[in-house]
């Protein structure tokens, strides 16, 4: 392998994410009408320890999202009747994200759609795929969150004249 093809294995890796990223984003679209985000977040509302709602902070840190991609989700869902923002009890400046009975009701009608999405999606992985997948992303993830480039802005590298 070459020095060059070997300097754009990085650039391959994170444009096949970028890609994973948008047709994922497409076929739960089309299979459920509905985004990424408001699947995720219907998901983490769902999760055991959540019943009581979460903070909208801890929500945004948890999915990773902004607090602007949030908020507007966050309208789509309640417009929807799935989610409700109630006063958090010990700050009544903070909301608490809340699944509705509705949209409990939502998201279990979604359970075998999701799982036959799921298994059509790694219908090419086996268990060990899956499960060496789910590790190398995680570790991204954690390196990724570490990435700190600071104010310098190298030149990019120039070929040799």
């Amino acid at each position: 392998m070459t020095t060059n093809e070997a300097k754009s294995i990085p650039n391959r890796l994170f444009f096949r994410l970028f890609q994973t990223g948008n047709t994922l984003q497409r076929q739960v679209q089309n299979e459920f009408g509905i985004s990424t985000v408001q699947w995720a977040v219907l998901g983490a509302l769902s999760r055991e320890g959540f019943e009581q709602g979460v903070s909208f902070n801890q929500l945004t840190e948890y999915l990773v999202v902004s607090r602007q991609n949030l908020d507007g989700v966050l309208k789509r869902l309640e417009r929807d009747n799935h989610v409700l923002r109630v006063p958090h009890p010990d700050d009544g400046r903070a909301r608490m994200v809340l699944l509705t009975d509705s949209g409990k009701v939502f998201w279990d009608s979604l359970q075998v759609r999701i799982y036959e999405f799921y298994r059509q999606a790694l219908q090419g992985f086996s268990f060990d795929d899956s499960v060496g997948l789910l590790h190398l992303l995680n570790k991204l993830n954690v390196d990724l969150a570490r990435v700190s480039l600071g104010d310098a802005h190298p030149a990019p590298e120039q070929p040799p004249t």
